[in-house]
């Protein structure tokens, strides 16, 4: 039934890899949560904004796009429920989970010398990678404009 090269190797394929995907990001969302509770450094160099990053969001596009992106919970990044602070918090164990699942999407390639099908593997990795940093985008564009907001409002 699932002779390599056939047309339901490539959907078992499929949907295998979309289901590894799906567990994965619950599985490193869980594991995130857990370990840092929304807890992080705002001052760590890994979220400061890099000088190109702002050309490269003008060129995405992002401003266009960020308000119709769904997000997991968004409670976590409501400034009327929660500190700018926490929201920020949130915005940056978010970047870290999209990041993490983003680098763990390319580890289904591992399966092609056992099951073939690279392409379906490559693309439904780059796939599931890009959406992935979509979200790292909208979170590295937002988390500028909250930390001036928070400067401003403590200087006031």
């Amino acid at each position: 039934l699932l002779w390599p090269g056939s047309l339901s190797t490539a959907v078992a394929v499929t949907l295998l890899t979309v289901c590894y995907h799906l567990w994965m990001r619950l599985l490193v969302g869980g594991i995130f949560d857990r370990r840092m509770n929304n807890r992080c450094d705002l001052g760590n160099p890994w979220f400061a904004t890099r000088r190109w990053e702002s050309a490269l969001w003008r060129s995405l596009g992002v401003k266009r796009w960020k308000v119709s992106v769904p997000s997991w919970e968004p409670e976590l990044f409501d400034t009327k429920e929660r500190s700018l602070e926490e929201v920020a918090m949130a915005m940056c164990q978010a970047e870290l989970v999209h990041e993490t699942c983003a680098v763990l999407s390319f580890l289904p390639l591992a399966a092609v010398p056992w099951l073939g099908a690279a392409p379906v593997f490559l693309l439904t990795s780059l796939a599931a990678a890009l959406l992935d940093l979509m979200f790292v985008s909208l979170q590295r564009y937002n988390r500028p404009r909250l930390l001036r907001l928070m400067k401003r409002r403590k200087n006031q």
